[in-house]
Order: structure tokens, then C-alpha cells, then sequence
């Protein structure tokens, strides 16, 4: 089977990510507007009635801002914790409430939409909740953890299950602290329910590398700490540091704010 991955959107701006089959997908967060996601989807020949389902991240706008749209006016199933509903409820960037779209699902606890089985595994972030999600389908295992304040034993669990990886790198630290940011947001962004910078998850991956790891995006940019470049020359850099070569041992692509990427297919034996 065909598996395909794209991001529609990665940074404090909003998220969405695609991963699917030639035939149906699910959706990663969902915090740009519908208009962009039936657009980026369209443009890569996915149809919304193929999205069987809306993995919800954690209750920050960036991630949310339309899921109430596309789970009760596109009738599409929308999963989270309890913890995250609850944060979507109050949330005021969800113009819909969500009522027969609702899943409520239980951190590493799998469940299951068609050929993927789905677990939901506790990130640390000052959210109401937040969760990472771990994706296997057939012998395929995919990972994605965005806006991780730091890596807990579990968090590194998941990621070092998987042959693909979307990982945080949200800011270089010197960018950070020399930026334009008050003291109090500096603060937040660096705690530990903050977000990941560059160089945490450059190290991380450096140290805890296996050959089964095949690809890494590192996603949630932020637009004022950051820049692709420099957060793909850290993590490039360290894991060089490892005798790890990017392009050869693994593929490694820093994905952009408000543009979709590239279009990324692997093959999965059922």
C-alpha cells in the first residue's frame, strides 16, 4: 500500500498535516482555514470526503481553528482526549461546537480508522491538554510531536518507534534570547511546557538515531526565532557529529510556516 504525507500548514500561524492513502486520510490538527486545506488537498488530488478523521493535537488556535467546521458541517469524526474536547469547548477560535463529529479517546490507548492503527501519547505543553500521536500501518510507523516543551521518557518512546517523524523545532535559542520577544514570553516559549528548540531535538535525535528512522521533518517553525535553514544546519550538523549522514542515512526536511510541502510517498506491506 501507498502511504502519502504532506503538511498543509506548520507554525504558530496554524497546522495541518495529511497522511493517507491513494483511497482515504486523516488530518493532523486542523488550525487554517477550510478554504486552504480543500485548496492545498485539491492540489494534491485528495478529496475532503476522502478525510476519515481529524487527530487533535492540543486546544491552541494554531491547531484547532476549524476543526468545528469540518466535524459538524462535514460531518468528519474529530479525535482527542477528553482534556483537549474540553479545551475546544471553551475555546472562542471554534465557532461550531462539536456534538455527533466528537471522539474521545484515551492516551496509548490505539483505536483505529480503517488500515491505521492510531496511539495518542501525553506531551508536555500549557495547554489543557496535549497529546503526540503515533501512526502504524502495516509495517510503516509514523510519529508526530509538535509543541513539546521537552522530552519526556515517553514522548522519546514514540519517537524512537518510528520510520517517519515530524518533530518540533521551534526556535534557535540565540535567536530567541536576543529577539524581540518580552521577558515573560521568552520565558514560556523556553520552559518546560514551552516549546522544543532546535538544538533539544537536534541532540536528541543525534543521540537516540536508528536505521529503521528514515525520514525527519521538523515542523512548528516559529516566524520570529527561526528560519528552515537554520534549524535543518543544526539538526544536519549534530547528526554529522554522530557519523549520521543526511540524504543517505536519513532524510531530513525543514517544513515551512504557510506553504504546503512537497508531497512524500512510502510503501507499506499490510
Amino acid at each position: 500500500m501507498k502511504l502519502i504525507f504532506f503538511s498543509l500548514a506548520s507554525g504558530s500561524s496554524g497546522n495541518c498535516y495529511y497522511l493517507g492513502t491513494p483511497e482515504y486520510g486523516i488530518l493532523i490538527d486542523a488550525g487554517i482555514s477550510v478554504r486552504t486545506i480543500k485548496k492545498v488537498l485539491k492540489d494534491r488530488s485528495v478529496d475532503l470526503s476522502q478525510i476519515m478523521g481529524v487527530l487533535v493535537t492540543h486546544d491552541h488556535a494554531d491547531h484547532i481553528k476549524t476543526v468545528g467546521y469540518l466535524g459538524e458541517k462535514l460531518n468528519i469524526p474529530v479525535y482527542s482526549t477528553e482534556g483537549v474536547h474540553k479545551g475546544i469547548e471553551k475555546s472562542r477560535y471554534v465557532e461550531e461546537t462539536l456534538n455527533a463529529s466528537k471522539r474521545i479517546i484515551e492516551k496509548e490507548k490505539p483505536f483505529k480508522i480503517k488500515d491505521f492503527e492510531i496511539t495518542a501519547f501525553p506531551v508536555p505543553h500549557d495547554s489543557t491538554d496535549s497529546v503526540g500521536y503515533h501512526i502504524v500501518c502495516g509495517d510503516q510507523r509514523f510519529t508526530i510531536a509538535t509543541d513539546v516543551g521537552h522530552i519526556t521518557d515517553t514522548v522519546g518512546k514514540y519517537i524512537c518507534m518510528a520510520n517517519h517523524l515530524v518533530l518540533e523545532a521551534n526556535y534557535d535559542e540565540e535567536m530567541l534570547k536576543y529577539g524581540t520577544y518580552p521577558p515573560f514570553l521568552k520565558e514560556r516559549v523556553a520552559s518546560p511546557t514551552g516549546h522544543l528548540s532546535n538544538r533539544d531535538a537536534a541532540e536528541f535525535l543525534a543521540t537516540h538515531y536508528t536505521p529503521e528512522l528514515k525520514d525527519i521533518w521538523l515542523c512548528h517553525l516559529s516566524r520570529d526565532n527561526n528560519h528552515p535553514e537554520l534549524a535543518h544546519k543544526t539538526v544536519d550538523i549534530r547528526l554529522f557529529e554522530e557519523g549520521i549522514r543526511v540524504g543517505k542515512d536519513v532524510q531530513l526536511v525543514a517544513l515551512k510556516r504557510s506553504t504546503p510541502s512537497d508531497v512524500y510517498e512510502f510503501e507499506a506491506e499490510i
